[in-house]
C-alpha cells in the first residue's frame, strides 16, 4: 500500500470500537491499582469530553495546550481533540515557566490542563505565575491526581455528563489534511520549534512502522516514554491505537514498574531510549517477556546489546527518527546481529535517504556527510516560522535533518554526530560518537559525551563529560587517555579537559543536550581566565 494513502488512524480506532469493543485499550500503571479501560469504554470517555470542548468553544484547527503525565487521562483528552479536529499540543510534564509560557504564547493555547501536583511539582502555582505573560490563556483546568478513577473522575472538569452527538461529530471531522499534532522539538540545540503534523503523515508512519516490524493486535505496546514526546505519542500510543491493541502506560521510569508492564500485563513491544534499555538491563533480576525493543536516541553500543539480549531475552535493534520526520530507518529482527549492534538501521521501505556533501552531492557508500530523507511521514510546516520549514529542504525534496552519517555499502546508517556538535581541533574534525561508544566500554564511566571548548590557537579542543559508574573510582584525563590509547585511539582524538557530572542533560528522547555542556564549559573557561 502507498504510505502517502494510509488509513486513518481515527478510521482504524473506529473499526477496533466496532469489531472488538471490549478488547482492553489500556493499562494504565500510574495509579495504586492499575486502571484498564476497553475500547467502548475509551470511546464513552472521548465523547464526553469532546462535548466539554465544544462547550468551552473548541474550535477546529485550534491547539489546545496540556501538560499532564502519561496516564489515561492524556490518551482521552488527545483522543478528543481529534473527534472535534482540535490539535494536541502536549508538553512534557518536566518543562517549567519560561519554556511552558513560550509554548503556550506560540501555540496560541486559550486552554491549559495540568495536574495538581506531579513528582512533587506544584503546577496550578506555575501557572499563577506565567498566566499574567499569556494573554491568550482562557481556562485552565486542574487535574486531581488524588482521584484517578475513571468511575468518578471528571479530568479537573472535561467531561460533560453526557456523550456529544453525532451529528456535531460529524460537523468537525477530522480530514487527511486537519492538523492532527503539534510538537515543540526537545531541543539539543537551542529553541524549541512548533512542528505540526496532519492525521495523514502521522497514519503514513504508523503504517510504515507496523508493516515493517510486523506488529498485530494481539501485541501489547508498552509506553515508558512520555506521551508528550513523538516517541510515547506516536510510537506507543498511536501505534497501539492503529493496531487496535492494548498500550501498557507507564508514568513514572523505574524497573519495579517496568517489570510489572512486562511481566503481569505481558508487553510485548516497546520503542524507547537507550537509558531505559540500560537500566532493564543492568538490573539484578532483568524482567523476561518482551519480543522486541527499538531503542532509539543514539545508536545502540555493541557491548549493551549483547548484555541486553541475554539479560532480556528478546530482540535489540536500532532506529533513527525525529519529531519532524518520525521513523525513516530502522534495524529489522532477521538483520544479522553485527548490523543491529552499533547502527540505526536501514531505510523504511517507501522512504529514501542519502548522504551528500556540503555542495549538495550524493556520496558513495561510507563516506560521511549531511543525512537528508525523504518520507511520507514528513511534518507539514513550523509553526509561524514555515521559512524555517523550506529552508530544511534541498531543491530536490530532500530534508537535511542536520545530523553527519555514514551509509553502508548494505543500506545501514550510522549516526556520527550533529553538525553542530563537531569538534573543530585546529581543522581536523574529531570522531566524536567513535570516542564515545569507546568510552561506553570502560568500567568506570556510566554515561560520556564529548563537546567542543573554544581555544584560542586551534579553535576548538575536545572537552570530555562523564558520568561515573558508583562501583568504581572516578577516573582521571590520564586514565581516560591511557583507555583510548590502548584501544587503538590517535593521540589527536584524545580529550583535553575532563568534566565528571552526576547526570547527562538528555531530551526525552535520550538525546544527550550538548548544547548545555558546551555553554557549561565556555562559562567555566570564563571565569577561569577572569581568575587569572
Amino acid at each position: 500500500m502507498d504510505l502517502a494513502k494510509a488509513p486513518l488512524v481515527l478510521d482504524k480506532i473506529h473499526r477496533t470500537i466496532v469489531d472488538t469493543p471490549n478488547a482492553v485499550a489500556i493499562v494504565d500503571l500510574s495509579t495504586e491499582t492499575p486502571v484498564q479501560l476497553t475500547y467502548e469504554q475509551l470511546n464513552d470517555l472521548a465523547d464526553r469530553c469532546a462535548a466539554r470542548l465544544l462547550q468551552l468553544g473548541i474550535e477546529a484547527g485550534e491547539p489546545v495546550a496540556y501538560q499532564l503525565p502519561g496516564g489515561w487521562e492524556f490518551i482521552v483528552l488527545t483522543l478528543a481533540l481529534w473527534r472535534i479536529s482540535a490539535v494536541p499540543c502536549p508538553l512534557l510534564p518536566s518543562l517549567r515557566e519560561r519554556e511552558a509560557a513560550f509554548i503556550l504564547k506560540s501555540s496560541r493555547s486559550r486552554v491549559f490542563i495540568v495536574p495538581d501536583s506531579f513528582r512533587k511539582f506544584d503546577y496550578p502555582s506555575m501557572v499563577e505565575t506565567l498566566r499574567p505573560d499569556v494573554p491568550n490563556l482562557e481556562h485552565v483546568f486542574i487535574l486531581n491526581m488524588s482521584e484517578r478513577n475513571p468511575e468518578y473522575s471528571n479530568i479537573g472538569g472535561l467531561l460533560a455528563k453526557t456523550p456529544v452527538s453525532t451529528a456535531a461529530l460529524q460537523a468537525v471531522r477530522a480530514k487527511s489534511t486537519t492538523y492532527a499534532q503539534l510538537l515543540y522539538t526537545s531541543g539539543t540545540t537551542g529553541e524549541p520549534k512548533g512542528v505540526l503534523h496532519t492525521h495523514q503523515s502521522l497514519s503514513s508512519a504508523l503504517l510504515a512502522h507496523t508493516r515493517t516490524l510486523g506488529l498485530q493486535s494481539s501485541d501489547k505496546i508498552w509506553i515508558p516514554s512520555p506521551l508528550a514526546h513523538q516517541t510515547g505519542f506516536l510510537y506507543g500510543m498511536m501505534v497501539s491505537f492503529y493496531i487496535g491493541a492494548t498500550a501498557i502506560v507507564q508514568a513514572v521510569w523505574n524497573v519495579d514498574t517496568a517489570r510489572i508492564a512486562i511481566e503481569e500485563f505481558g508487553a510485548t513491544f516497546v520503542q524507547a531510549a537507550m537509558p531505559f534499555l540500560a537500566d532493564l538491563t543492568k538490573n539484578p533480576r532483568p524482567p523476561k517477556g518482551l519480543r522486541l525493543f527499538i531503542a532509539t536516541g543514539a545508536a545502540i553500543p555493541r557491548q549493551l546489546a549483547q548484555q541486553a539480549r541475554s539479560a532480556l531475552d528478546c530482540t535489540i535493534v536500532g532506529a533513527w527518527g525525529s519529531t519532524e520526520a518520525c521513523l525513516v530507518t530502522v534495524g529489522r529482527p532477521s538483520d544479522a546481529v553485527e548490523k543491529l549492534w552499533g547502527t540505526d538501521g536501514r531505510v523504511i521501505d517507501g522512504m529514501q535517504i542519502r548522504i551528500v556533501d556540503e555542495n549538495g552531492m550524493v556520496l558513495p557508500a561510507g563516506h560521511e556527510g549531511n543525512f537528508q530523507i525523504k518520507t511520507p511521514a514528513m511534518f507539514l510546516t513550523y509553526l509561524h516560522h514555515h521559512e524555517w520549514y523550506e529552508e530544511g529542504f534541498s531543491d530536490d525534496g530532500y530534508f537535511d535533518t542536520g545530523d553527519l552519517a555514514v551509509i553502508d555499502e548494505d543500506g545501514y546508517l550510522r549516526i556520527t554526530g550533529r553538525k553542530k556538535d563537531v569538534v573543530n581541533r585546529g581543522g581536523e574534525k574529531i570522531p566524536v560518537v567513535e570516542i564515545e561508544d569507546l568510552l561506553y566500554q570502560h568500567e568506570a564511566i556510566a554515561d560520556a559525551a564529548v563537546v567542543a571548548m573554544p581555544d584560542n590557537r586551534l579553535g576548538e579542543r575536545a572537552c570530555l563529560y562523564i558520568v561515573v559508574n558508583d562501583k568504581f573510582p572516578a577516573p582521571a584525563l590520564d586514565d581516560v587517555r591511557r583507555f583510548l590509547a590502548n584501544q587503538g585511539m590517535a593521540k589527536i582524538y584524545w580529550p583535553e579537559r575532563l568534566e565528571t557530572i552526576s547526570e547527562m542533560p538528555r531530551t526525552a528522547s535520550g538525546k544527550i543536550q550538548k548544547y548545555i555542556l558546551r555553554n557549561d564549559i565556555v562559562e567555566k573557561l570564563s571565569h577561569s581566565t577572569q581568575n587569572v
